[in-house]
């Protein structure tokens, strides 16, 4: 495996760049608008939050497919830009699907099909760096990785998304986003990626079985944890402040619940024979999604928390902005994270940021102005932007080179479930608490999402690098 060159750090990542540019528009800014206007106003945290589970189920179904058939790929374009190609191009035509939704089905059909075509990409990219980075560079390459992730916040409001939206104007804020999604696979394509002579030998439909069941596990364990909140505000009903504790108690081992015990059967499922050798992995995941559980969601609902609870004017407006600021931090300090996961180890900088992403968002529940929101934003995009690229540098070290596709596919347990149990959960408890006391539902919310974060701290106490591994092997 040949040295990467300073372009090969950009090629390698940059389509992280136009996939996150999707992303950072719909979740936070486009998709929220599009609901508000299709539903019941004291419903639409319910509405949004069904929308993308939904989506997101179908994410984590087809991302870990489509890696596990990049991994086996023998076409003559390499083994994951034909599947890059291909997702792109299909997600431009769904992406135009939203743009004209007039209903919330439509968009809700329109969400569902851009997550297959979007996955189909997302599968096979995650493939890159195990495949072209040597290992001691992984740590610089998941730092670009983790810029290029999060540039399109920044880039965000210098193109005007947030006006276009509270303008009205879906279509033109669509079609930026797609340009930039079209111009970051042109470049993936320089890539050069070498063909895989011949195909692994292991069966595939096994694997595609533990795929499925993995989805359903999760699903069904998400469902059952949600469905604890209902039955807590059902059986107390009328109860007033002993009703509103409980179900706040029920919503945080609801969503915590739902993400340890869900993910450690989806995960031992998914990776089948063999899974006692990779505990660390499976806890790696629980550590990613408790993290990303909480800072998506915290980002998913900020237009409507700043709408609602600070009554700020143009909220779209100000959401793009908030993540721009949000973004600048989280920049900065993903570009010394990469460095320092390489010199220091991972644990010890992700056990901190999940402390201090912790503190921030308790911080934020006091918030009264933007300038104590923004003053939030800096410990959790600080801690948010150390993560991201330790915790992918530890997760690259952590699986099988040969089988780095299925594995990091497995891993969007995360990346998809975070929404699912994040915002599938938090959404109606939030419209529950909000039809109590207006806005007090973002409260409980985001303090469920301060505990998540702590929470992956204490996770990575079941993780052993491969150092420390080495290590109690030696002794």
């Amino acid at each position: 495996m040949r040295r990467l060159r300073a372009i090969d750090y950009i090629t390698v990542n940059i389509y992280w760049l136009g996939l996150n540019f999707v992303t950072g528009s719909l979740t936070p800014i486009i998709l929220p608008y599009m609901v508000q206007q299709f539903v019941p106003e004291a419903l639409k945290n319910t509405y949004y939050g069904g929308l993308r589970t939904a989506g997101l189920i179908v994410a984590i179904l087809v991302q870990p497919l489509a890696g596990m058939l990049s991994d086996r790929s023998t076409l003559r374009w390499g083994r994951r830009r034909p599947f890059i190609f291909l997702g792109t191009i299909l997600d431009l035509v769904f992406l135009s699907l939203v743009a004209l939704s007039g209903n919330y089905w439509m968009l809700f059909i329109a969400v569902l099909f851009l997550q297959f075509s979007s996955n189909i990409a997302h599968g096979a990219l995650q493939g890159l760096i195990p495949d072209l980075v040597p290992e001691g560079q992984r740590g610089r390459a998941s730092g670009v990785k983790a810029v290029m992730e999060l540039l399109p916040v920044v880039l965000l409001p210098l193109l005007g998304i947030g006006v276009l939206v509270d303008q009205g104007r879906i279509w033109a804020a669509v079609l930026v986003v797609m340009i930039a999604l079209f111009m970051a696979m042109l470049l993936t394509m320089t890539v050069r990626e070498e063909p895989l002579q011949e195909g692994p030998e292991m069966p595939i439909k096994p694997r595609v079985a533990r795929i499925v069941l993995l989805t359903l596990i999760f699903v069904v364990a998400t469902s059952v944890f949600g469905g604890l909140v209902g039955f807590v505000g059902r059986l107390l009903m009328g109860s007033g402040v002993v009703q509103l504790v409980a179900v706040g108690l029920a919503g945080l081992v609801a969503m915590a619940g739902a993400i340890i015990v869900g993910v450690w059967l989806s995960a031992r499922v998914g990776i089948g024979e063999g899974v006692e050798h990779h505990s660390s992995f499976v806890w790696w995941v629980v550590n990613r999604l408790l993290f990303f559980a909480a800072a998506t969601s915290i980002q998913g609902f900020a237009q409507y928390f700043l709408q609602d609870v600070l009554k700020v004017p143009n909220p779209a407006q100000a959401t793009t902005v908030l993540m721009a600021v949000l973004g600048v931090f989280i920049v900065t300090a993903a570009l010394g994270g990469g460095f320092l996961a390489d010199r220091f180890g991972r644990k010890r900088l992700l056990i901190l940021t999940g402390v201090v992403a912790g503190a921030g968002t308790f911080l934020l529940l006091f918030s009264v102005n933007l300038l104590m929101v923004y003053l939030s934003g800096f410990f959790i995009g600080v801690a948010a932007g150390v993560f991201v690229t330790t915790n992918w540098a530890l997760g690259t070290d952590l699986v099988p080179p040969e089988e780095a596709g299925r594995y990091l596919g497995i891993s969007n347990l995360a990346g998809a479930g975070a929404g699912v149990v994040g915002a599938g959960i938090g959404g109606p408890l939030a419209d529950f608490f909000n039809m109590s006391s207006p806005g007090l539902g973002y409260l409980v919310v985001f303090a469920i999402y301060g505990v998540s974060f702590l929470l992956s701290s204490v996770t990575l106490l079941k993780v052993r690098e491969p150092r420390e591994a080495a290590l109690a092997v030696a002794g």
